[in-house]
Formats: structure tokens, sequence, C-alpha cells
């Protein structure tokens, strides 16, 4: 995150340059001397949530207009201000700080969160932006804080080895969001200000996708492992430098070949199953593995999927045992768990007392 009042949820990581330290930077690097440790590249995701901060935390939140979030997963939110020009100037400037933070603690390069209708995002999509200055109306001039963060990152952060990338939706399953012809359109602009690669995901808090849900995906279009694969095969085409990823719905090694082969993208993103699997990239590429564990939790609850993976990482941050979700036993144990938690976080946020990151759960 890039300003310690405009949080996405307790606990989240803060770069702002009021608060920078020596000791705070020494962490970002321990993360990425870590990541780096057996030869992969490692990206820092920097994001804003713009009118997606909860309510429990700023009752103030911004964004490219002024249309409210309505209350859901348990959250409330409240109506967003729009931010001015000046406000758009600060924001650009907090990313690119955040970026060269990122090149100086050791990092390869950063990706912009522009998915899942954070802030970026907002500014993206139809249904958000109500803007009639130069920040809003045709896909170039939504797409305008990208190139500003851009120009401003390559600006301070001269090796041209140093990544840029951009996370978007490839369609937003509302009927008035973001289409994937245009996101196709935004990919061309995102490779214009010469994007190193982009990773097409979907859905935004008003739409949530976590698994196949037949009613957002064309009837003519088969069944596939990846989530997005039909939309990104629109965009793809398109692009001659910028690499495409696809994120969502990963499981087997046979499903993220298949994507590559259609055409749909050039590499993959795997989120929550690298939880239970720690080794899963490198276990897939080795042979020793055809996929994921497969977990004993329901595919459509965000909630507990979410919980069940931030719960693994933070018992792996702490040298804990990772649980595993493909034991019914355990699962039974974690949704007790879960729940027990749960009301004590309630029950603690009345008093006024929040609880930061997930729960670690002793097994």
């Amino acid at each position: 995150m890039i300003h310690p009042e405009q949080l996405e949820a307790p606990g989240n990581s803060i770069l702002y340059a009021p608060h920078e330290t020596p000791e705070r930077l020494e962490q970002f690097r321990k993360i990425a001397n870590a990541a780096k440790a057996n030869g992969s590249l490692v990206l820092m995701q920097i994001m804003h949530p713009g009118r997606q901060t909860p309510g429990f935390i700023n009752p103030f939140p911004v964004s490219s207009g002024d249309v409210r979030l309505d209350d859901r997963m348990g959250m409330s939110f409240n109506k967003p201000t729009p931010l001015t020009k000046d406000g758009i100037r600060d924001i650009v400037a907090q990313f690119v700080y955040a970026a060269e933070v990122a090149k100086r603690t050791g990092y390869d390069g950063i990706q912009l969160n522009g998915a899942h209708g954070y802030l970026l995002s907002q500014f993206l999509s139809p249904t958000t932006n109500n803007r009639t200055d130069d920040y809003g109306g045709s896909i170039a001039n939504r797409a305008r804080i990208f190139r500003e963060i851009a120009d401003g990152i390559r600006e301070k952060v001269t090796d041209p080895g140093f990544i840029i990338a951009v996370k978007i939706n490839s369609v937003e399953f509302q009927e008035d969001g973001l289409q994937p012809h245009e996101s196709a359109e935004l990919c061309q602009e995102l490779e214009a200000i010469k994007t190193d690669f982009v990773e097409l995901s979907g859905g935004t808090y008003d739409r949530l996708v976590f698994h196949h849900d037949t009613s957002v995906y064309r009837k003519t279009s088969t069944r596939r492992e990846a989530f997005f694969a039909e939309f990104a095969e629109e965009i793809t085409p398109l692009l001659r430098k910028t690499v495409p990823y696809i994120t969502g719905g990963f499981r087997t090694a046979a499903g993220m070949a298949e994507a590559i082969r259609s055409g749909s993208c050039v590499g993959v993103g795997i989120g929550r199953p690298a939880c239970s699997d720690l080794y899963l990239a490198s276990d897939i590429i080795s042979g020793i593995t055809p996929g994921s564990t497969n977990i004993k939790l329901p595919l459509d609850d965000f909630g507990i999927l979410s919980a069940a993976a931030g719960s693994q990482m933070e018992a792996l941050a702490r040298g804990a045992p990772v649980f595993d979700l493909s034991d019914p036993k355990t699962v039974q144990w974690f949704n007790e768990s879960l729940q027990v938690y749960r009301k004590e976080s309630t029950d603690n946020m009345k008093k006024g007392i929040i609880q930061p990151g997930w729960p670690v759960f002793n097994y």
C-alpha cells in the first residue's frame, strides 16, 4: 500500500515516503532476498484500495469518482471523494516512490495492481469513473494515470532491466463494467508505454469471480480450467511486445499447458494453490506433480478460501507447519477455529481493537 490511511485491510504492508526508516526498508529487503534465494525474480505489487477501503479503517476514502461500493463480505464502505488533479498527482508520486524503494531494496521490478476494483481499476472502469476531465471518458483518458506512473518510475529508476508490469481485469462481469474489447484497447495503451507484461484477471468486489459460474460465461464457451482464457483470447493477439499472463482457476499442469497452447497467454499466475503447495511451480516444471492439492473447502466461498490461504501464509512466516486442507478432519478443525476467530474479531472491533493480519491456528 502507498498510504497509511488508505488500506485494503489491517496489517497491509506500507511504503510511504514520510515514514521511511532504515529498519522498514530492511524488512522489505529481507523479503526480496528470501524470494530470490533460489534464482527466482521477484516483483513488488503496488496498490491503493480507493473506494474499497473499509469504513472502519477510513470513513473518507478516495476514488476516481463518487460511486459508493455497497456493503459486502461483512464490511461497510463509505462514499468516496473524487480525487482532484492535485490528488492524482500525489497518488502518482506515491506509486513512483514505492517503485523506487522496490529497486533500492532488491526487487527486480514492480506490478501496478489495476484489477479487482482497486483504485487504478476504478479509473479504468466505467462503473466507477464518472469523470469529465482528462482522466475520464475514453480508454486513453482512463488509462492516463498508468502512463503518468510508468513515466515517473522510468525517470526515477533508470535501470532498463527493471520490470514494470500491470495487472488488469480482462472483464468485470457487470453490464456497464469493463468489457473485453475495452481491455484489449487498454492493453494496446499499456504496450505503448512499454509495459513488460500484463496479467489478466477478472471480477471486482461488486462481482467476485473465483469459480466457474456459468452465468457469466458465454453459452458457446467450452469449459476450461482458466477462468478468463476466453476473454484473454480477444486481447493476446493484439500484443506484440508486452507479454500476456492469465491468473485465476489454474490447478493442473495440463490446464496451464492448454491455456498457453491455445494462444490465450504465454504464462500463468498461481495464487491460493501455492499456499497449500509451497513448491508447486518447481514441482510442476520438474514433473514431480501434475497439479495442486485438491483442497476440501467450498470453492464458492471467497471468505473461507482467503482466510485459509492467509492463515497458511501466516503459519509459514512464523515457522509453523502449513496445515493440509485436503484432509477432511483438518478442514473441520479449520472451519471451527475460523468461526471462533471471527467471533473474537467482531467482539474486539466493538471495543475498538483491530486485529491485523491473518489468524494463526495451531493444529
